[in-house]
């Protein structure tokens, strides 16, 4: 390999990972990829929904805040004839790891 080409990947891989770093270190944010029932909430009540999962300082509130969220999204998917599939991460998960629930 060249040492121009050499450097330029060198240089991308470190880029890549101050990146990676820098994006989990940043605020959780609610978006349709990780917050069950998105398509079924107004943009106000996603605003809220995200201010709310910010605020609780413990796992077990941030919880017992999922539970309900969730039954209340599949009950507003029945009702839209559609059926809420289960998420695949939890923001309350995501919160603990990152130190901000206790």
């Amino acid at each position: 390999m060249k040492p121009f080409a050499h450097r330029t990947l060198l240089a991308s891989v470190l880029l890549l990972q101050l990146l990676t770093a820098a994006l989990a270190a940043a605020p959780w944010h609610a978006a349709r990829q990780n917050t069950s029932g998105w398509q079924f909430m107004t943009p106000d009540e996603r605003v809220e929904h995200q201010r709310l999962m910010r605020s609780f300082t413990t796992y077990q509130e941030c919880k017992a805040y999922q539970k309900k969220h969730h039954t209340e999204m599949s009950e507003r998917a029945r009702r839209a004839g559609a059926i809420l599939e289960a998420s695949k991460e939890s923001g309350c998960d995501k919160l603990r790891a990152r130190g901000r629930l206790e």
